[in-house]
């Protein structure tokens, strides 16, 4: 039990260390999305639904606000404002006709990858020196982080005890 308390303030401090390091993180991931969206003309939220459309394809308008956390008034401005700078297509869906299926113009997806490239070469070195179980705990790290980040946003977007509800896509003083 002694042995336990001893590493008990080194824990407590490397642990304070990784909350720094995550919050510091977090905060130059913002400033770097919003210096990438500036580069491309568009917005952080024009730039979160092009980057979400890389990954899955296509998406239904519906899906592009939740995964954008935007009200649906605002995700048809931006996918409107999108399609009109050819960065988007927007259909609708055969399979029912009230819905929108949204797809990046393949020929743009590079023009959006390039603000990336150095990042990803740096970040490819950066993980060339850790263990295959390194990685994977890294890869662990992060779901449990982004299933703390989806939680989080339902409890903004309902009401909670804490404070008032916040519809997706506005603050609490909307």
């Amino acid at each position: 039990m002694i042995a336990g308390m001893l590493h008990e303030p080194a824990r407590t401090s490397a642990i304070a260390g990784l909350m720094r390091a995550g919050r510091e993180t977090s905060r130059l991931s913002v400033v770097f999305r919003y210096a990438i969206a500036n580069r491309l003309g568009l917005t952080v939220s024009d730039l979160e639904c092009l980057d979400f459309l890389a990954d899955v394809g296509s998406a239904t308008a519906g899906q592009v606000a939740e995964r954008t956390n935007l009200t649906t008034g605002a995700v048809t401005s931006m996918l409107r404002r999108l399609q009109q700078a050819g960065w988007v297509t927007a259909e609708r869906d055969p399979a029912d006709r009230r819905r929108v299926i949204v797809t990046l113009r393949p020929e743009r997806a590079a023009e959006l990858e390039k603000p990336y490239e150095g990042f990803a070469e740096r970040a490819g070195r950066l993980v060339e020196g850790y263990s295959a179980d390194e990685v994977e705990l890294l890869v662990r790290h992060h779901a449990r982080l982004q299933a703390m980040y989806l939680a989080e946003l339902d409890r903004l977007s309902g009401a909670d005890a804490d404070g008032p509800a916040i519809t997706p896509g506005r603050t609490a003083d909307q």
